[in-house]
């Protein structure tokens, strides 16, 4: 049995008379940018998120952008956040005129260790940027604390986690403001790129609003520099359709990674493990091994593809190396990059499929 990592082509089979109905509308409504489906998606999301603003724009690396300076971020600021995220996240830092201060992780959850935060300010720090890895949510209650603490802006990626709560609050209500992706990927994607920006603070939502269309609250007057990056007219009303099955996606989700982790207690693999107070809507199901190649390798001859989320941490990318600290305080982000291993896990899965996932795991791990 061939088993994909991800096939969005089943998601897509399954609500296909629906997406079809929505595109149509859009298309006979004329209206492709901004307009009145990307307004109902907005309140529609924030709605979903608990909190009171959602701004659509072009990409997740956009909406990071946007939250930075939406909070304040100005050319020189240093912002810390986790040497094991995706490079989108360094590069929206760095779009927004942020330097990017990378700081180690809790080994457990793999998401920021607010116990090694201190180590990474300096009197320049002026924001926090959180990721909520692979659909968990980093440790939030410490972090804003000493935020709060130093008069630091709390700028969420949660582009993996939508959905994902922390001690019953949603992703998007956590910190100042927060940035979603809806890369087609993610567990609610678009046909397209797409992003959001998300907050309780009205000025940040109204300053995202400008950001995004030139600095512009009507049209040919810009109050203050910005650029294009808008969420358009059909990527809205998809993700609009979607968000109504996102729920029983997630619970799908939920239910395949409980199984992984029941089916393979006994291996020796690691398996994924939830942080007090946080509900993880698995974007991702990444396990830690010892020998990742030949375990890879054990995987795709039983028919099983795996991807590795990150193979390498920012500080070893070639383009990042200049923010490497001379310490080697990212010990644990260097230990699982050299360790992690992504399972198929997505909502159309196939219960024949995990069991076939959970057999090469076995024999791959000597179980």
């Amino acid at each position: 049995m061939k088993v994909p990592f991800l096939d969005l082509s089943r998601q897509i089979a399954a609500i296909r008379d629906e997406l079809d109905v929505t595109i149509a509308r859009v298309l006979d409504g004329g209206w492709f940018v901004l307009g009145p489906p990307l307004e109902a998606f907005e309140r529609d999301f924030a709605a979903y998120c608990g909190a009171r603003e959602a701004v659509g724009v072009a990409s997740g690396t956009d909406a990071i952008t946007i939250a930075l300076q939406a909070v304040g971020i100005e050319p020189g600021d240093e912002v810390v956040t986790a040497a094991n995220t995706c490079v989108p996240t360094v590069a929206a830092i760095e779009a927004a005129g942020g330097t990017p201060v990378l700081a180690d992780v809790d080994p457990r959850t793999h998401t920021l260790d607010p116990d090694r935060l201190e180590e990474a300010f300096t009197e320049r720090t002026r924001a926090i940027v959180p990721v909520h890895l692979y659909g968990q949510c980093a440790d939030m209650a410490p972090i804003v604390e000493i935020a709060r603490a130093r008069g630091l802006k709390v700028v969420e990626d949660a582009a993996q986690a939508v959905g994902a709560s922390y001690r019953g609050r949603r992703t998007g209500t956590l910190g100042d403001v927060a940035a979603f992706s809806f890369y087609p990927t993610k567990n609610l994607g678009a046909l397209g790129d797409g992003g959001a920006v998300v907050t309780d603070d009205p000025e940040v939502g109204e300053q995202a609003r400008l950001l995004r269309v030139y600095g512009e609250r009507e049209r040919y007057r810009s109050l203050r520099s910005g650029w294009n990056s808008r969420l358009d007219t059909l990527q809205a009303a998809i993700l609009g359709t979607k968000l109504a099955h996102l729920d029983a996606w997630t619970e799908r989700r939920r239910d395949l990674a409980s199984h992984y982790v029941g089916a393979l207690a006994d291996t020796g693999v690691g398996v994924p493990v939830a942080g007090d107070g946080r509900e993880h809507v698995y974007h991702l199901f990444v396990v830690t091994v010892n020998e990742r190649d030949a375990f890879r390798a054990t995987l795709e001859q039983a028919g099983v593809q795996t991807l590795v989320h990150y193979p390498r941490p920012i500080h070893r990318q070639p383009a990042y190396e200049r923010l490497a600290p001379a310490d080697g305080r990212l010990y644990e982000c260097d230990k699982l990059a050299d360790r992690v291993v992504s399972l198929p896990l997505f909502p159309e899965l196939e219960d024949a499929e995990v069991e076939a996932v959970v057999e090469a795991v076995r024999v791959a791990a000597g179980a």
